[in-house]
């Protein structure tokens, strides 16, 4: 910017992600932080150098002052952000944003309104934290053809269950230890039934397949149901559960994105992202198979993003009418998505039925008669009350014929319940 002056940043919300930034932001000099909102005025801060006088509780202040040139917002959630990431726009601003809520369910809306007032939205920390992802997609990435997307996009649920299999401890028992620790929040719903993951793929989705998601199709399904002795017979037959985000895109380009558990094979990278870790793996046409790794969350490295985006936008300030031409929002189209009745994948079935003669055969003359193949069937050991546990892991298989097998399953007086349905990742 000319005349050495230096840009100014409002920021809206010092938690842990703001007070990063606070932190990491002082050691450069052509950017200052001119105004802070926060929840609550009064509240102890210890965070050193921070100027209580540019503290206000109306984060209205922010998107309305003049002299303000980068609003950046870290408060999550609907509203008020969305409002005031519309305002600060209309008042001529550029936006850094960590809402990945907000940009699953409105970013049409918000880049929209962005390129009609000539502003950029930038969101690197919005989806894997510190993991550079976003930039890359639309700028060195720009030139492939991404086919697939398999990640690990959640830090709560990578810890809890790497807990359960390191420890063979129940889903309930290590929740409470990680809302203990501050890795779970007190209702954990939005990470642990999938939700926090399916705002970021649809995200991740949207900018490598370049068409919009719509969120509402992105089907969910969370860790709650996933049980010790599910982590016990994947690992006997050679694989870990983990929470999968997965977006793919076929040759008729129809999209299919989800997320829920897999049990994913030992030999693969996503097997070994462990704890509050995050990963993604992307295929592509010509780059071949990519992964990158690393913190998903956490003050500073979620701050990492927030700040690439604050300098990328100051460093443009100034030089050109038209900022950041390859970080803006191009697609126009909405992504034809697949319903998750109509994909095709291999299953893990753990089934408790009756220990008598014939189970075994019943259960595969069943699953024949559904167009469905057998690849492992194996019977787990026999229950006190004489009722013996079977794994099963069936070929590729059509979903809709999945679900009515176990219907039919359920149905048959020598099964007493499928207890898991687990999808199973089909290369490494």
């Amino acid at each position: 910017m000319e005349n050495n002056k230096k840009i100014k940043i409002g920021l809206i919300g010092l938690g842990t992600v703001g007070s990063g930034v606070f932190k990491t932001l002082g050691g450069f000099d052509h950017v200052e932080i001119v105004k802070i909102a926060v929840k609550n005025k009064n509240k102890k801060r210890d965070i050193e150098n921070l100027d209580e006088g540019i503290i206000t509780d109306n984060p209205y202040e922010i998107v309305n002052d003049p002299s303000i040139d980068i609003v950046v917002e870290l408060i999550g959630g609907i509203e008020p952000a969305f409002d005031l990431i519309k305002t600060a726009i209309s008042n001529g601003k550029h936006i850094v944003t960590a809402n990945k809520e907000l940009l699953a369910k409105h970013g049409e809306e918000l880049f929209r309104h962005a390129e009609a007032h000539n502003r950029v939205v930038l969101y690197e920390a919005a989806v894997a934290g510190g993991i550079p992802i976003i930039t890359p997609v639309k700028t060195i990435l720009a030139g492939n053809n991404i086919t697939k997307i398999e990640a690990i996009l959640n830090g709560t649920t990578n810890y809890i269950l790497t807990k359960m299999d390191v420890e063979g401890a129940s889903y309930e028992d290590v929740l409470k230890e990680a809302q203990k620790l501050g890795y779970a929040e007190a209702d954990p719903t939005s990470d642990v039934e999938g939700y926090d993951s399916a705002y970021k793929i649809a995200i991740l989705s949207s900018i490598s397949f370049k068409k919009r998601i719509n969120i509402d199709n992105v089907y969910k399904e969370g860790i709650s149901k996933i049980k010790a002795q599910d982590i016990k017979a994947a690992n006997d037959l050679g694989y870990k559960i983990k929470l999968v985000a997965l977006a793919q895109i076929d040759k008729d380009e129809k999209v299919d994105v989800r997320v829920h558990p897999m049990l994913v094979s030992k030999d693969s990278i996503l097997a070994h992202i462990d704890y509050v870790k995050n990963a993604i793996k992307l295929e592509g046409y010509p780059v071949g198979s990519i992964a990158l790794s690393g913190a998903g969350a956490g003050e500073f490295p979620t701050a990492s993003s927030v700040i690439g985006d604050i300098l990328g936008i100051a460093d443009e300030l100034g030089t050109t009418d038209y900022l950041l031409p390859m970080m803006r929002c191009k697609h126009k189209e909405s992504a034809q998505m697949i319903n998750i009745m109509d994909t095709v994948n291999k299953y893990y079935l753990s089934i408790n039925a009756k220990n008598e003669k014939g189970v075994i055969g019943k259960i595969g003359a069943i699953c024949a008669e559904n167009n469905i193949s057998l690849a492992s069937i194996v019977q787990r050991g026999v229950e006190e009350n004489n009722t013996a546990d079977i794994a099963v892991i069936t070929e590729m298989a059509l979903e809709r014929d999945v679900r009515k097998t176990i219907d039919m399953l359920e149905a048959d007086e020598s099964i007493n319940t499928v207890a898991s349905l687990i999808r199973v990742q089909t290369d490494k």
